[in-house]
């Protein structure tokens, strides 16, 4: 399967999933962030920092993230696929000199033959990587985006926390029309960012 309108490029899933072991392998998150508040046309970024906890050789530590477009229902789309997010580079490291599918396929190594997931390979034991996808907003709302981790692509490899439940999790990110206006602080002389709206649904 290839990539849809936002994610994920054509690879060798044979390749990819070849030899992967059927076992648990326990992954901690040090870190999941994602801005709760953002604008439209604003880059920002969202991290997942991933530990392998056990003590085996993750063959290929993976993420795959969900939502990161919506559905159009307008009539006679040629591709109903809109994005929530606009994909700028993806994990892992950008090939030198650019591949001729730059133009298709948002920059980073970390693509995978799977719609919507990325892998960086694999992770030693108490090995750390970051996953680190740059983002742009198109959609203003309150969007939610999900997120989850594995030991490999073939399914046989799975990722769990040291509780033994799966490693996934989601974020709330609401999205403004504009960025919120910035102004003069009269006391320092800066320029300070103003504040962004409420987010619909919470509290004051």
């Amino acid at each position: 399967m290839c990539a849809t309108l936002v994610v994920s490029g054509c690879g060798s899933g044979p390749e990819q999933t070849k030899g992967e072991p059927k076992a648990n392998f326990t992954i901690q998150v040090l870190r999941a962030s994602f801005p709760a508040k953002q604008s439209i046309a604003r880059t920002t970024a969202l991290v997942l920092t991933l530990r392998n906890a056990s003590a085996k050789t993750v063959p290929n530590i993976a993420v795959t993230l969900d939502s990161l477009q919506y559905t159009e229902n307008y009539p006679e789309l040629s591709v109903s696929k809109r994005p929530v997010w606009v994909v700028e580079r993806g994990p892992g490291a950008v090939a030198k000199p650019p591949v001729q599918t730059q133009e298709v396929a948002s920059p980073g190594g970390g693509e995978t033959a799977y719609v919507n997931t990325w892998a960086l390979g694999p992770l030693r034991p108490g090995g750390v990587e970051t996953f680190r996808w740059i983002v742009t907003p198109v959609k203003s709302g309150l969007h939610v985006v999900h997120y989850r981790v594995a030991a490999g692509l073939g399914g046989n490899a799975k990722a769990v926390l040291p509780s033994g439940a799966p490693v996934a999790g989601r974020f709330v990110s609401y999205i403004t029309p504009a960025p919120p206006p910035r102004h003069v602080n009269p006391n320092t002389g800066r320029v300070q960012p103003g504040e962004y709206p409420k987010v619909p649904g919470s509290a004051p």
